[in-house]
């Protein structure tokens, strides 16, 4: 647990189910909440208001953020100046283009003008991270969803995109980045190692926190000892070749 002690990463717990948030609510490790409608969708969450009210009511101390789901930019910015409005605590998702690969620039740069905070999504290029940087106000807390997992699902490493992303968003000061879509736990890790302000990762992720530092020898027994009882309990059995 010295570990976890030195970590300057915050951990964000990203899901949708209402007792799972309530449940990393109580774990004062847990900094922040995030969700997107795929999440909710995989819930069961019909009323996305409703759902977004429980949450708020559940957790009203900790950052939480709610995705926009229009693609026209001028709806896009109706929404989300709807959800700012559910409470102060809460950062608005607006993804970083709508599925015509259209940039969400200027509806990026008129709601952190306006002092929305915002999260913006989906993102996973360099190119992406400067252009949404620059479109910031200075004065409004943001964040910047960089999907590292993701990236390295297709092959490549993005311990140096995040590192560069740290450096590109140092100009906006109130901007955080999130190393979002981990894999595993060791992401948690190496977003502390290259600077990232926030990891956001799902429930079953957050809960091997009690692994670290544990020790291997002792893992190494535990899954065998497993393996073990599974098979026993499988009641599987070899029959030995007779011989000629």
């Amino acid at each position: 647990m010295s570990a976890l002690k030195k970590l300057k990463v915050k951990l964000f717990a990203d899901g949708a189910d209402l007792a799972g948030m309530r449940e990393m609510a109580a774990n004062p490790m847990i900094k922040g909440f995030t969700t997107n409608p795929t999440l909710m969708k995989k819930a069961g969450i019909t009323d996305y208001k409703a759902f977004a009210r429980d949450v708020l009511a559940a957790i009203p101390d900790r950052p939480v953020s709610f995705e926009v789901f229009a693609d026209d930019f001028g709806e896009m910015e109706v929404q989300a100046r709807e959800i700012a409005s559910w409470g102060r605590n809460v950062n608005v998702k607006i993804p970083v283009t709508n599925t015509k690969r259209e940039f969400a620039g200027a509806v990026i740069e008129r709601l952190s003008k306006a002092g929305v905070a915002l999260n913006v999504t989906a993102v996973m290029t360099l190119d992406q991270v400067e252009r949404i940087t620059a479109r910031l106000d200075a004065k409004t807390p943001a964040i910047i969803s960089v999907f590292a997992g993701r990236v390295a699902d297709t092959g490549v490493d993005p311990m140096p995109i995040m590192q560069k992303s740290v450096q590109i968003m140092k100009s906006k000061p109130k901007a955080e980045l999130i190393w979002a879509s981990p894999r595993e736990l060791l992401n948690v890790f190496q977003a502390d190692a290259v600077g990232c302000h926030i990891i956001t990762a799902t429930n079953d992720i957050l809960k091997k926190l009690s692994l670290v530092g544990k020790d291997l020898d002792n893992y190494s027994l535990e899954t065998v000892e497993m393996f073990y009882k599974d098979a026993k309990a499988a009641g599987y059995t070899i029959a030995a070749r007779k011989a000629a």
